[in-house]
Formats: structure tokens, sequence, C-alpha cells
């Protein structure tokens, strides 16, 4: 496999992101996991922009062994001088000079000639070389640049003593077939081009950073410029992770690879987010928090008899513990069941079929099925096995500030339905008024709890209630529990599974039947 460099700037261009800025020790920590994460070169900083950037890149330079350390510089000489003063105690250490190249830059910005860019471009890599012997140099907005003097400025830097030419897409303006050809251009077109490294920086304007970069590398670059999570100026850098998966899971096609720590990859992503405050997009491959989701159930059947039906890599690959099967509307049985073993429950198949028809309902009320969720299913499962001297139909509660808590209950009792209209203190008074009333029993109630069983304004309400039955001597007490996106209706639900207990109580000791 050709090696591919990762070069890290992540805390240079990435800190560019508007509110990403780190303080030294928030650097010299990110630095830390880039060295775990085995990326090839950190640039540390630009050194001369400030004299935070300067004393991180000095202290990552001390701290932080295995990566060349980089200091971004203009080409000027106060640029390289202050690089060299930031890196000078530093073994392993690289000057990366840039200076602009397209005719809209030099015109409208610098306001030189092309000859005038050439000539400070090539003074400037040979001081840096007389400093350091890792000399890497940038001809900004290379790809509006013309390709004849691209190549010619190549070729200088190079004999001035640059060891790696970066090929920046500095405003994300090019496309993947585009770029692959001005690389091509590139190695045929300049003579010394094999006595340095081609590499890219590509940013993501068009959203092609990453499609790019990956061009580029087919055709013959050897090292990618990126950051964590695609953090940078704009709508931000070539993504790392992307690049480093994509070169791994694509090893047929590319022949390439890095030497990137995979593993790494959702500890480093973490970490940046926690840093800089910059969430990852749900769907952002590799890191996002649905990367490794699914909830449709074709999907869900597949990955669970084998998982590279809907899987291209291993979750366990970028640091993740495994694949997430998301419970949802989309979901199947197998999957359904198969979550359900892992909780530790087996259902026998009838009451497994019971159970996923109320997942599906739940479903289609709620967007995020937890596993307290699962469980309550279960256990409203687990209830169904008490007979249903009554069940609840239908509800209809009427309430407010200025008028009377009313219930319109609908009962199935026995064979029969029943409906009743009641007034209360509240609506669950009103309810249970219209449950006494129809169900002809008399209890009382001891107790009566409400439990959330997930976070978010769609979460499941939990009822327990204590009912004591007043029309036996020994006062049998019972535990009733109902659960529903709905507190009034799980309340109702509760009541009705407390008196079903009762009445199987009843039946179980000979007593007298509920009166239906």
């Amino acid at each position: 496999m050709r090696p591919i460099r990762i070069f890290d700037t992540t805390l240079r261009d990435g800190e560019q992101s508007p509110g990403a800025s780190m303080n030294v020790e928030e650097k010299v920590q990110v630095a830390r996991q880039l060295a775990r994460l085995g990326v090839d070169v950190i640039e540390a900083g630009f050194a001369i922009s400030s004299e935070g950037d300067f004393e991180s890149i000095k202290r990552i330079g001390g701290e932080v062994e295995g990566p060349v350390i980089a200091s971004l510089a203009r080409a000027k000489e106060a640029d390289i001088k202050r690089a060299w003063e930031a890196l000078r105690d530093i073994p392993k250490r690289r000057i990366h000079t840039f200076h602009s190249t397209s005719d809209i830059h030099l015109k409208h910005q610098f306001r030189i000639s092309r000859e005038e860019a050439l000539k400070r471009s090539v003074e400037m890599v040979k001081l840096a070389r007389s400093l350091v012997d890792d000399v890497e140099f940038s001809p900004m907005d290379a790809t509006r640049t013309e390709l004849p003097y691209l190549a010619e400025v190549v070729g200088a830097v190079i004999a001035a003593g640059a060891s790696t030419v970066n090929i920046p897409d500095t405003v994300g303006y090019t496309v993947p077939a585009e770029f692959f050809e001005i690389i091509k251009y590139l190695l045929g077109n300049v003579p010394n081009i094999a006595d340095a490294v081609i590499s890219v920086h590509c940013h993501n304007d068009l959203g092609l950073a990453v499609a790019n970069s990956l061009a580029a590398v087919s055709a013959g670059a050897g090292q990618v410029e990126c950051t964590i999570n695609g953090i940078g100026e704009r709508a931000g850098n070539c993504s790392m992770e992307e690049i480093v998966m994509a070169l791994r899971t694509r090893k047929d096609f590319f022949q390439a690879d890095t030497n990137v720590h995979s593993e790494e990859i959702m500890r480093s992503s973490r970490l940046i987010t926690k840093i800089t405050g910059i969430s990852v997009q749900p769907n952002k491959a590799i890191v996002g928090a649905n990367a490794f989701a699914h909830e449709s159930g074709i999907h869900q059947d597949g990955l669970l008899k084998e998982k590279a039906t809907y899987e291209i890599m291993r979750p366990e690959s970028v640091g993740l513990g495994s694949t997430r099967l998301v419970m949802g509307k989309h979901s199947g049985r197998h999957a359904f069941k198969t979550r359900l073993q892992e909780l530790g429950y087996n259902l026998p198949e009838d009451e497994m079929e019971g159970a996923f028809q109320r997942f599906k309902r739940l479903a289609d009320q709620k967007k995020d099925i937890y596993d307290e969720d699962l469980e309550v299913l279960v256990s409203e499962t687990e209830l169904s096995r008490t007979p249903e001297v009554y069940s609840v139909m239908g509800l209809h509660i009427s309430s407010g500030t200025s008028e009377v808590p009313t219930a319109r209950l609908k009962l199935k009792m026995g064979e029969t339905e029943a409906e009743y209209t009641c007034g209360g203190d509240g609506p669950v008074d009103a309810t249970y008024k219209a449950i006494a009333a129809l169900t002809k029993t008399k209890s009382t109630l001891q107790k009566f709890e409400v439990k959330s069983i997930t976070g978010g304004m769609d979460a499941i309400g939990e009822v327990f209630v204590t009912l004591q039955d007043e029309g036996e001597e020994d006062g049998k007490t019972v535990r009733g529990q109902g659960a529903d996106t709905d507190i009034i209706v799980a309340a109702a639900k509760a009541y009705v599974n407390a008196l079903n207990k009762l009445a199987a109580k009843k039946t179980r000791s000979g007593g007298i039947k509920p009166e239906l």
C-alpha cells in the first residue's frame, strides 16, 4: 500500500472556525490526542500571529512526541524567523510557508506581478531551508492559478529546498475531475517533482473537500491536509476521519493507506467537540451520532443476519462500541425481538406479537424509543396475563381553569361495553369516579405515583396505584400499573389493571365475581 501522510491542521486552520479558539492548555491536550491518533504532521499554529500561538508551538514541541511539529509562516522574513524561534528546540520540525499565485489574488490583494510573487516565494523557501531541513510551500489559491505558471512556481520552490509542495484549493472552488487533472499536470510537467511530496489542502465550500482530496490521492498526491470533524474557515476543511476511513475501507481502489490508529477517531472527535463547542451533525459520516445507527426494518434484519449487508466498516474500527439498532416506526419484528432478548426478555410468540403491536403504536406517537420504553411494553405484556375483566376502550377529558374537569369513559366489561361521563376535582379524579361508577366497585385509592420513563416532551408516563377493596373483610390490597404518552390514559389503565387483579383474586378464592 502506498503510504499517505496525514497533515493535521486542526490547531491552525481548524481553530479559525468562528468560536473555535483554543487556549494553550487546550491545544496541548488536542496535540497529545493527535499523537495518539497517529497523524504524521501537526500544524500547531501560526507563530507570528499571536503570543498564544507561539507558546502553543513551543509547548507542543516540548511535550508531544511522534509527529512532526509545523508552524505556518507567510512568505515574509519576519514570519519565517518567528516560526524558527518557536520551533528551534523541537527535534522534528517543519516551516510551512505560503504565497498566493492566482491572478485574482496577485492583482487585487497583493498588487504585484507573477514574477515578483515567484521571487518572494523562492527567497523565503531558501531562508526557511537555511533554518530547518523540512520546508513545505503552498501556492495559495492554486486551483485558480494558470497551470503553466503554477508548474513554474512548484518547480522553483522545490529547487530552492521545499521537500513538500502543497496544492491548496483555498476557496473550495475545484471539483474532483478537475483537481485530478491539476495534480496529474504537475506530476507530468514539473521536471524535479520527484524531489518533493505533493500535498493537498481542500476547503469545503462546495461540499467537495474530501472528494477532491481523494481525487488528488488517486492522481498521485502523497499527503492530505485535514482537520478533526472537518472544522475550519467558512464551510470547513477536508475531514480527517472521512479521508482515513475512505482510504482504509477502499484499499482495493486507492491502493493507499495512512498510519492513523482509527480506533482513536471517536475520542478525537469528541475532544474537539468538547473543547470548541462545535457539535457534529447527527448524520455526519464516521463520527455522527447516526453514522452506525439503523432504524429501517429491512436494514436491521440484514444486519442481524450478516453485518456486511448494510455496514461497510465496523463501528469498533473508529472507536465505537457496536452498531446501534435504533428502535422506531420503521423497525421490524426481528430487530424488536433481538433488542428485547438483549435486555433479558424472552417472551412467548403470542406475547411477543402483542408487545410488537404496542411498540408500533408507540413509535407512531413518539420519535425516540428508549430501552426503558421497551421495558414498559414488556411489563404491559406481563400485566396482560391478568385476565381482563375490564379494559379501557376510550377516554375523553375536558378540563381547564374555568370549567369543571369532566371524563367521558368507554369501558369494556366482559362481553359488553358501556360509557359514562362524570365530573371531578381534576381529570384523574373524574376518570376514577367514572371507572368506579361503570364497574360498580368500591375501593380505596391508597397510593398514586407518576413516573416519567424517558426524557423529552413525548416521554412515556407510567402510573402506579395501590387499591384496597372495601368490599372484603380482609381488605385485599393490589398494585396496578399503566403506561402511556398521555398521563391521564396511563392513570386510567393503572386503575383498571388494579381492578382486574382484584377480580382475579376473588375468582381464585371462590368469591363473588364482579357485577357486570
